[in-house]
C-alpha cells in the first residue's frame, strides 16, 4: 500500500472490480448530468480514472472542489456500463464513498486547460510550467528522457566506463562560448566559473590513470538560444578513453546509440554500425554543410566551369563558384519553386537561381534563356533527365556552398519522394582542418578545438613551419556526431604530448608560456606522462529532442528558460541586495533603465 492510495490512477482493470480502493490526484474534469448524477476525472502521474457520483449528496461535494484541486477518494470499484477503449482504465469505474481534498486549487480559472497547454503561449507556458508539465502529452517527454538517461548509464557501464562527477565551480577557460561567472567571496576580485564542458578535468582524469570516465556532465555557456540548443545550460553524455583511437571511440557509440535510439525514437530505424564517414571538407562540398541531413538524397555538383561566360552577371563574376542541386521526378508548380527559393534567400542570406528540364527534355524556367547554347552540354554534364528541377548557388566559395546546403534541406524536405522521415541516420564527419584563416584577424587561427592531436603529429607542424607545408592543408584528429542533419557531438583525440601542443599553439602566435598560463594544470598534468587518450560528448538534450520528434528543445527540459536565457517562472536573473552585493566586492555600474535601453 502507498501513502495516501492503494492504487493509482493509471493501474484499475476489470479484474479489480468489487474491490474497495483509494486513489489521490488531480481533479482534471466533471461532467454533471443531474442532480444525482456527474462522472469526475482524476488524474494522477500515472494516468486517469472515472469516478462516477451517483448521490445528490456526492455530486454537490465534487462541484464544490475546483478543478485542479488534489483530492482522495475511496469507494468501490465496478465494471463501467459505457467503456472507453482508449483510456487504460475505461473498462471500470469508481464509485465513491467519501472524497477528501488534500491541496485547494483556489483559483477558479486557469492559465491555460490542462490537456491542452501545448496550444499556449510559450511565455504563459513557462511561467506555470508546473501547470505545463500536469499534461500528460508533456510529462511524457520527461520520462522519455529519464528513461534514455538510465539506458545510455547502463550501456556505458558495460561497456566497462566507469561515472566521475568532475567540478561545477572552476576557473575561466577560453573554450568558444562566454563563460558564466560566480565571484568569489573571499578571494576579492577573483571569479569562478561555472565549466563550459568537463574537457580539462577527463583529460587530467586520463592522466591520473582512469581508463574509461563518463558523466551526464551539466554544462554551462552564455550563448543565444535557437531551435535546438538551450540557453544557459544543457547536459552531454560526456566521455574519455585512455589509450584509444578514434576507431575506439567510434566503435563505443556505434554500439551505444543505435539501440537507444531504435528502442526510444519516434522512429524505429537508426543506423548501424559503421556509420557513413565524411570527410569534413568533402560534406562542404557535396552538402553544403558539416550536418548532412543523409536522408535526403540530394547533393551538389560543381557546375562552375559548365556555367561560366554565358552571359549570365552573377555566374560571371570573378573567383564565382558554381554549385547544382538537381531534383529528379520534380512535377510542382511555378508558385512552388517561387516559395522556396525565397525561403532558401532568407536562411542562406542569398537567393538562388533555378532551371528545370520539361516533358519534352526542354530548358525551360528561371535563368532558362541563358542555358540554351549549352543545352546539350549541361544535360550531358550534369546528367539530367526530363521533369528535373536545378536549383544553383553562386558567390564566393564558402557562400555557393551554404546555400546550396538550404536548397539541399529546404527543397528535400518538400518535394515528395527526396526524403525518407522514418529513420535516424547517423554520420560521422572526420578530417577537420586544424586551421583556418579568421574572418576578423585574416590570421591563421584554430578552426575547431585546439586541444585536437594534428594528424601526422610534430612532424606535420614542423613542415608547416618550414613552409613545406600550407598550414591550411593540416588536418585534426577531429571528429563529429550527426544525425537527421543535427550535430550531436563533437570529439577528437587529443593532444597529449606538451611538445607537440606547444608547437600547435605556436602556429598561431601563441608560445609555451601562454600555453602554461592559459592551461596551468594540463600542461604540467602532460609533463608527467600522459596516455594518448580521446572522447567525445554527445549532447543528452538535442538527442532526447530528436527522439522525441520535438521541434524545440525546450520541450523536453523540465525546467527551461526563454529565448532571452530567463526563467520566468523563477524570476531569474533577478536583482540582488546591496548587502550581498558589498559581501562580494562588487560594484553594479549598469541601471535597470540602461539594460532595458
Amino acid at each position: 500500500m502507498m501513502q495516501s492510495r492503494t492504487h493509482t490512477c493509471g493501474e484499475l482493470r476489470i479484474a479489480d472490480a468489487g474491490k474497495s480502493v483509494r486513489l489521490a490526484g488531480w481533479l482534471e474534469n466533471m461532467r454533471e448530468v443531474g442532480a444525482n448524477l456527474a462522472f469526475v476525472v482524476i488524474r494522477d502521474f500515472y494516468g486517469t480514472t472515472q469516478i462516477t457520483a451517483d448521490t445528490e449528496e456526492m455530486v454537490k461535494t465534487f462541484k464544490e472542489i475546483t478543478k485542479e484541486s488534489t483530492i482522495a477518494v475511496e469507494g468501490t470499484v465496478r465494471e463501467r456500463s459505457s467503456k472507453n477503449p482508449k483510456q487504460e482504465t475505461g473498462e471500470i469505474e469508481v464509485v465513491p464513498s467519501k472524497v477528501e481534498v488534500l491541496g485547494k486549487c483556489r483559483y477558479n480559472e486557469l492559465p491555460f486547460e490542462i490537456n491542452r497547454s501545448r496550444e499556449a503561449d510559450e511565455t504563459t507556458r513557462l511561467k506555470y510550467r508546473y501547470l505545463d508539465l500536469r499534461n500528460p502529452e508533456v510529462k511524457k517527454n520527461l520520462v522519455l528522457r529519464s528513461n534514455v538517461i538510465k539506458a545510455l548509464r547502463d550501456s556505458m557501464n558495460a561497456h566497462g566506463f566507469i561515472e566521475i562527477t568532475t567540478p561545477i565551480l572552476t576557473a575561466s577557460s577560453p573554450e568558444g562560448a562566454r563563460d558564466y561567472l560566480v565571484p568569489a567571496r573571499k578571494h576579492p576580485g577573483q571569479f569562478y566559473a561555472l565549466p563550459q564542458a568537463p574537457q580539462q578535468f577527463k583529460q587530467l582524469l586520463m592522466v591520473s590513470g582512469i581508463d574509461r570516465y563518463f558523466q551526464i556532465a551539466p554544462c554551462f555557456r552564455d550563448e543565444d538560444a535557437r531551435g535546438d540548443r538551450s540557453p544557459g545550460e544543457f547536459y552531454q553524455l560526456d566521455m574519455e578513453m585512455a589509450f584509444a583511437s578514434q576507431e575506439d571511440v567510434f566503435a563505443v557509440l556505434e554500439d551505444v546509440l543505435p539501440p537507444v535510439f531504435a528502442k526510444y525514437g519516434t522512429y524505429d530505424r537508426a543506423s548501424e554500425a559503421p556509420f557513413t564517414r565524411i570527410p569534413y571538407l568533402t560534406a562542404l562540398d557535396k552538402y553544403g554543410s558539416d550536418k548532412p541531413d543523409l536522408r535526403i538524397d540530394l547533393t551538389a555538383q560543381d557546375a562552375t566551369d559548365l556555367l561560366k561566360g554565358l552571359g549570365f552577371g552573377p555566374f560571371d563574376e570573378e573567383g564565382a563558384i558554381i554549385k547544382a542541386v538537381k531534383i529528379d521526378n520534380f512535377h510542382e508548380s511555378r508558385k512552388f519553386i517561387d516559395k522556396h527559393v525565397e525561403e532558401v534567400g532568407v536562411q542562406a542570406g542569398s537567393k538562388p537561381y533555378w532551371f528545370r528540364i520539361d516533358e519534352n527534355g526542354d530548358i525551360v524556367g528561371g535563368i532558362a534563356k541563358f542555358l540554351q547554347d549549352k543545352k546539350e552540354e549541361i544535360v550531358s554534364s550534369l546528367g539530367l533527365e526530363k521533369d528535373t528541377l536545378v536549383v544553383l548557388s553562386a558567390g564566393k566559395k564558402t557562400l555557393a556552398q551554404k546555400v546550396a546546403g538550404v536548397v539541399i534541406k529546404t527543397f528535400g524536405a518538400a518535394v515528395p519522394g527526396h526524403i525518407d522521415r522514418e529513420q535516424y541516420a547517423f554520420c560521422w564527419i572526420v578530417d577537420f582542418p586544424m586551421y583556418e584563416i579568421g574572418e576578423e584577424s585574416g590570421e591563421l587561427e584554430f578552426c575547431h578545438n585546439p586541444f585536437s592531436m594534428p594528424k601526422g603529429g610534430i612532424a606535420t607542424i614542423e613542415k608547416a613551419e618550414r613552409g613545406e607545408i600550407d598550414p591550411l592543408t593540416i588536418m585534426a584528429d577531429q571528429y563529429d556526431l550527426v544525425v537527421n542533419g543535427i550535430e550531436l557531438s563533437s570529439g577528437a583525440v587529443r593532444n597529449h604530448d606538451p611538445e607537440i601542443m606547444v608547437k600547435a599553439f605556436e602556429m598561431v602566435r601563441m608560445g609555451e608560456e601562454d600555453v602554461k598560463k592559459k592551461f596551468p594544470a594540463m600542461y604540467n598534468a602532460f609533463c608527467y606522462g600522459a596516455p594518448p587518450h580521446a572522447g567525445i560528448a554527445p549532447g543528452i538534450d538535442r538527442m532526447v529532442m530528436l527522439l522525441a520528434g520535438e521541434d524545440s528543445i525546450r520541450e523536453i527540459i523540465p525546467f527551461p528558460m526563454n529565448k532571452n536565457a530567463q526563467d520566468i517562472m523563477m524570476g531569474a536573473p533577478g536583482y540582488v541586495t546591496d548587502q550581498q552585493l558589498e559581501e562580494l566586492h562588487i560594484q553594479v555600474t549598469a541601471t535597470e533603465e540602461a539594460t532595458e535601453e
